[in-house]
């Protein structure tokens, strides 16, 4: 199953790309940074990445074009880990991936809505993993209590976002660990980087993302 879909929240509709393999052992929902949008041409990569391995995936847009039109809506964490949080819940009412453990994968600001949805959701969230993340915007009362298994994945030349990332990892109390991939910059784009972070992703999702009961 691969089409678009377009994700109704009531008073807002959201632009979506959903993609479910067959027997999808998880769904992955990629939260990304200021910005971006569903059409990322670096997260739709990782997608096909996390397809091949059976992970259904969701990518779609935070905001919607009138609201991405605001600047200062694209920092807003708080709205936008609001918006994270409905489509959670959305893509737990639908048929294709009802029943399936859910992730996050977050880049840039989106990691700090990722891992404060996973505060909300608590078990219902299997796993977290930060591309370049910003989780420190996540605020400490969040970080404490994320229960879910979280990957800092940032590149060594990111040198300011990788010692926020360092200090944010001694606030988590989840199963966690920190990847620094070497002589990489904050977007990955050196050859072959993309490649080591979504290895290290779907090595992560395949040991947390599952039921419990397996």
């Amino acid at each position: 199953m691969n089409n678009s879909v377009n994700i109704s929240l009531g008073n807002v509709v959201l632009k979506g790309i959903l993609n479910v393999p067959e027997k999808a052992r998880g769904v992955v929902i990629f939260s990304h940074g200021s910005g971006s949008s569903r059409l990322s041409p670096r997260n739709n990569r990782v997608a096909v990445m996390f397809n091949t391995q059976r992970f259904a995936t969701l990518l779609f847009d935070l905001l919607t074009e009138k609201e991405d039109a605001v600047y200062e809506n694209r920092f807003d964490i708080d709205l936008l880990t609001q918006r994270l949080i409905d489509v959670t819940r959305w893509i737990k009412d639908q048929p294709a991936t009802k029943g399936l453990p859910i992730g996050y994968f977050g880049a840039s600001t989106g990691a700090a809505s990722a891992l404060k949805a996973a505060a909300y959701f608590g078990d219902t969230v299997k796993a977290v993993v930060s591309r370049g993340g910003r989780p420190d915007l996540a605020g400490n009362e969040n970080l404490y209590t994320v229960s879910a298994a979280t990957l800092l994945i940032v590149g060594s030349w990111d040198q300011v976002v990788m010692q926020l990332n360092r200090e944010t990892y001694g606030k988590l109390h989840c199963k966690k660990q920190l990847e620094i991939i070497p002589e990489a910059s904050h977007l990955f784009e050196e050859p072959g980087k993309m490649e080591q972070v979504t290895v290290l992703a779907v090595n992560w999702f395949k040991k947390y993302l599952k039921h419990l009961t397996k």
